[in-house]
């Protein structure tokens, strides 16, 4: 399978909100926060916070991504969506969170779990703000209209308006023109749709080729790849290769 640019970012996403949530967990159980520094030596404290960050980071790295990326396709603002979304997702690390200290000082039990749950929302709220930061796209292409259904109105005027091939990577499109590339938010499926005067095909699930980008062929063995102009490759899949084939894409392999 591909490894794109999108799958790096979300793994150093992952592994730096883990850093985060550890070095967050340390301190908290250094300065032992809501009372917390009265439980136990500081070593179980420290153990204890960032066992709960960590379940925080899984229950909210994963879905706060996932989530934005949803909201910002159908233009639903941060404020709109975050604080329900935050609310909710609180609960699990506010179970986790009491049964764990429950277990280890049963004292903590007459801590109503009301108040148990706003302290952990106060928390969440916390990790909200470092997985939205450390998940947000560094190089978005800001556009003429960054709602428009057709990608080359989202690109910036220096990269033009000719379209050489699309390649998706994980919520976004990377679209290359003879001046560069740049990240738009929307599916390959809508930017495609959003193509449709030019004559081009999907080549692979995570890519599709302008037709008049095509410079040639290269066969690799069982695999095939279309170079195109600005040096670029895009490869061909094999379900993809006889309906190419049918329609004169793949003349004059190499």
């Amino acid at each position: 399978m591909e490894s794109t640019g999108g799958d790096r970012a979300s793994w150093r996403a992952t592994a730096a909100g883990f850093a985060a949530a550890s070095v967050l967990g340390l301190v908290l159980g250094a300065i032992g926060p809501f009372g917390s520094y009265l439980n136990g030596s500081a070593p179980v404290r420290m153990a204890y916070w960032v066992a709960n960050l960590w379940v925080g980071w899984l229950a909210f790295g994963f879905s706060l991504p996932r989530l934005s990326a949803w909201a910002a396709q159908r233009n639903v603002p941060l404020w709109a969506w975050t604080p329900p979304a935050v609310a909710v997702l609180a609960i699990l690390p506010a179970l986790l969170s009491r049964a764990m200290a429950v277990r280890l000082w049963p004292v903590v039990g007459q801590v109503h779990w009301l108040e148990w749950y706003v302290q952990c929302l106060l928390i969440s709220t916390l990790i909200t703000a470092g997985v939205l930061w450390a998940t947000r796209p560094r190089s978005v292409a800001g556009g003429v209209n960054p709602t428009s259904a057709d990608p080359r109105e989202r690109l910036p005027a220096h990269l033009g308006r000719t379209v050489l091939c699309l390649k998706m990577e994980d919520h976004y499109v990377r679209v290359h023109t003879p001046q560069g590339s740049a990240l738009v938010l929307m599916s390959l499926s809508q930017a495609m749709d959003g193509l449709k005067d030019l004559e081009g095909a999907q080549t692979h699930r995570s890519w599709w080729v302008a037709r008049e980008a095509v410079t040639g062929v290269v066969e690799d063995g069982r695999n095939l790849r279309l170079t195109l102009r600005g040096d670029l490759q895009a490869p061909v899949s094999r379900a993809r290769v006889g309906r190419l084939r049918e329609d004169g894409w793949l003349a004059g392999g190499q």
